[in-house]
């Protein structure tokens, strides 16, 4: 099993510590640097910056949002970092949700499986550098009817082939992305549920495909603390569990809660959501069950956290990706070297 890192979003409160975090991650030989994009930084600055100033670890998308772009510029993109960062990108795409895509990019959240599915189609296409034409449901390249022609890209990727993630949640988006992708992003991942909520459908989607698993990036996010009390390390991640269980999406529409009840916490995600959507994220985090974080996260000594990223391994993961959490920049490298020390104590490093 391979480690890496995500950065999350700049602007997110330790900006002047995520390149210290990158290089030593780099130092330490982890596999992948991510980062993330909502509505505030962009991945491919943060991604340019980090590659520029590190020298092996691959950086990756997690997530490019696929209404902020149209596919032939996310090929585009993706073939410039590529070639710059000397053959060290991955793709991940995502289709956001309907709040961001309708309120921030005025892309309206439908069909999404769909739109996914062509877009993955067209940059695949672009990025291999034949005269980009498509018929689709969602696009249509040229468009009919005026003096658009087929391109081709210009720019030469360092890589034939630029591995492609996908971040899934849902049973059919997991299906799909196992169809279709080259890995999957996954969030709150628990090793004991990881078969029912995500390995059966990434599973099934392979076998449509005619493929099996391997060479299948199964990529998990997971933050990581040190410390001996684990009640209070688990704390410190209620208020997050509680944004994307109780606050991220609306009450019909959250991908995160329905994750949280398909993992047996149907009475706890509803109560989650109900307080936070009433405005009480203090309450929302409190109804957070100790089990939910614990189990969907790497908490505690060196070897407890070794004992759970076995269970990881066991369950499917390939690329274990560490978010080190801490105070201090100090806090955050000392949870990053734990990351390499478990995976060496659990006999997992490849």
């Amino acid at each position: 099993m391979r480690l890496g890192i995500n950065l999350g979003y700049w602007g997110a409160g330790m900006d002047s510590d995520n390149l210290a975090v990158a290089q030593e991650a780099d130092r330490l030989g982890y596999d992948v640097c991510w980062a993330a994009e909502a509505y505030g930084s962009d991945v491919p600055t943060v991604l340019s910056w980090v590659a520029a100033q590190t020298e092996s670890i691959d950086v990756g998308s997690a997530i490019m949002q696929v209404p902020a772009r149209q596919p032939a510029m996310t090929a585009m993109t993706a073939a410039t970092l590529d070639s710059l960062s000397g053959g060290r990108f991955r793709l991940g795409l995502g289709v956001s949700g309907p709040q961001v895509s309708e309120g921030w990019y005025g892309v309206k959240f439908d069909k999404p499986l769909a739109r996914t599915r062509e877009y993955v189609e067209i940059v695949r296409r672009a990025m291999s550098r034949e005269r980009l034409s498509y018929e689709g449901e969602h696009w249509t390249l040229p468009l009919p009817g005026g003096p658009g022609k087929p391109l081709k890209l210009t720019v030469h990727p360092e890589r034939e082939h630029i591995p492609l993630y996908i971040a899934a949640i849902g049973p059919k988006n997991l299906e799909q992305t196992g169809e279709i992708a080259d890995g999957a992003l996954l969030i709150f991942p628990s090793a004991e549920h990881l078969e029912e909520t995500a390995l059966r459908h990434l599973r099934a989607g392979r076998e449509k495909a005619g493929l099996t698993m391997d060479g299948f990036d199964v990529c998990p996010t997971l933050p990581i603390a040190l410390g001996d009390d684990i009640d209070a390390l688990a704390d410190m991640f209620r208020p997050y569990t509680a944004l994307y269980v109780g606050g991220m999406g609306s009450r019909k529409q959250n991908f995160y809660n329905q994750l949280a009840q398909r993992m047996g916490y149907e009475r706890e995600a509803a109560e989650i959501q109900d307080k936070y959507l009433n405005g009480d994220k203090d309450g929302a985090g409190a109804a957070v069950p100790h089990q939910l974080i614990d189990s969907t996260t790497l908490l505690g000594s060196v070897e407890r956290i070794a004992d759970r990223m076995k269970a990881y391994a066991a369950a499917g993961v390939t690329t274990l990706t560490l978010a080190p959490a801490g105070f201090t920049l100090d806090e955050r490298l000392a949870a990053l070297r734990a990351g390499t020390e478990a995976l060496e104590l659990a006999g997992l490093v490849t």
